[in-house]
């Protein structure tokens, strides 16, 4: 049996912050963060598109939209500290009928109240400008969105971390949690950990780690797998920034979407579909006992029944290049089926309640000497610091 003051479950971008978080408010602490992948960020961190957001599209008051403008300035002020490339590119929002146009005034009206800095409302005309080939009625440049690599940004953030005497462990998957008067014991394959503080930073197994903990979460986590496209390397002047679609506000994923990448490389995507497995990056890999628990939970069926058709024309899309490029022609007329090649993949950790609907903002539940980041979709990589912060507060909290 090891001591130590506080345990983080999970090295991605949000336990990592989180870790350097509690580490920069006390120095002192003997912080252990376990990690069960060989290295940091392996997952939603390390498949993410790379996208700084600027916090436009989240209700105005949430954790969400408030952690999301707070995070970014942090995140770049991070990146400038510790000579991580990123670049302030900008975005546009293409509104390309009467509809969208309404939901993109909603938008401006977000950006707004959430302290998003320089929008401004565009012309087809003045969104030519700036991206010549859009096809839109109308837009909204969002001038703060920037990009970056996530993966780079998490290993910094374990070197700061072990630099201030943290300790990250990898290899280190969690397989049980016994909660005690005083200190919760945590237990890997090769030590168990007696801690006064659990941070449960795991994501894809929140829900998991949770119910570990001898908590009842009121969500449970259903995988949707994302799939890019990339495109070819002569076609990549259709694109200058980030072309985004207007969202349709019933469901929290954004749309097929074109995001020039700081290596230069232009994803175009993602579709959402259900994927058999939390880990389940292509459409063979199936986890039975993962996929029994979406199939067998409640709320997955009451979703199912009242977007059963948007899902079904998501799952065709996958299987058909002709149609995801139909889906970005939407944005940029010029794009053909040509111009794809296979991209990449990632799984949003989607948490879902028993009424079937999509949790939007971000979920922290505590207990003496325990939080859970419970749901943390995107926008958590660029809030990484700011939700680092928000929860270190929660757990020293529990140590005075």
């Amino acid at each position: 049996m090891k001591t130590c003051d506080a345990v983080v479950i999970g090295a991605g971008i949000v336990g990592l912050a989180t870790a350097y978080r509690l580490l920069e408010r006390e120095p002192s602490l003997d912080l252990v963060v376990l990690e069960k992948e060989a290295g940091p960020g392996a997952h939603q961190t390390g498949h993410n598109s790379g996208v700084i957001h600027s916090g436009v599209y989240y209700r105005p008051g949430s954790l969400k939209a408030r952690l999301c403008v707070e995070g970014a300035k942090a995140l770049i002020a991070f990146c400038r500290d510790q000579s991580i490339p990123f670049e302030i590119c900008g975005k546009i929002v293409a509104a390309t009928d009467a509809v969208e146009t309404e939901r993109l005034e909603e938008l401006f009206r977000r950006g707004n109240a959430n302290g998003v800095a320089g929008m401004s409302m565009l012309s087809a005309e003045e969104a030519r400008s700036i991206e010549p080939h859009v096809r839109c009625v109308r837009a909204l440049w969002v001038p703060t969105t920037g990009i970056v690599d996530f993966r780079k940004v998490s290993k910094k953030l374990a070197q700061s971390v072990q630099t201030r005497g943290g300790r990250v462990l990898f290899g280190q998957p969690v397989t049980a949690l016994s909660p005690g008067k005083t200190r919760t014991t945590v237990s890997t394959p090769t030590a168990d950990y007696a801690t006064r503080l659990v941070l449960n930073c795991a994501g894809l197994y929140a829900d998991r780690i949770t119910r570990l903990a001898g908590m009842n979460p009121p969500c449970r986590i259903v995988p949707f797998r994302g799939e890019y496209y990339s495109l070819k390397e002569n076609r990549r002047h259709l694109v200058r920034s980030l072309i985004y679609p207007v969202p349709d506000p019933r469901f929290p994923f954004l749309g097929v979407h074109f995001t020039r990448r700081i290596d230069g490389s232009v994803e175009a995507g993602p579709n959402a579909v259900l994927a058999w497995a939390r880990e389940g990056y292509t459409r063979r890999t199936v986890r039975f006992d993962e996929t029994w628990e979406t199939f067998s939970y409640a709320g997955f069926w009451r979703l199912a029944r009242l977007y059963w058709k948007t899902g079904l024309q998501e799952m065709v899309r996958s299987f058909s290049r002709g149609l995801f490029a139909k889906a970005l022609q939407k944005l940029v007329p010029e794009v053909t089926t040509d111009d794809l090649a296979p991209g990449g993949a990632g799984v949003r950790a989607q948490a879902l309640s028993p009424d079937g609907r999509l949790l939007d903002d971000f979920s922290i539940l505590t207990a003496p000497g325990q939080v859970h980041v419970l749901n943390a979709p995107s926008p958590a990589a660029t809030s990484s610091l700011a939700i680092g912060d928000h929860v270190a507060a929660k757990a020293l909290s529990f140590l005075r």
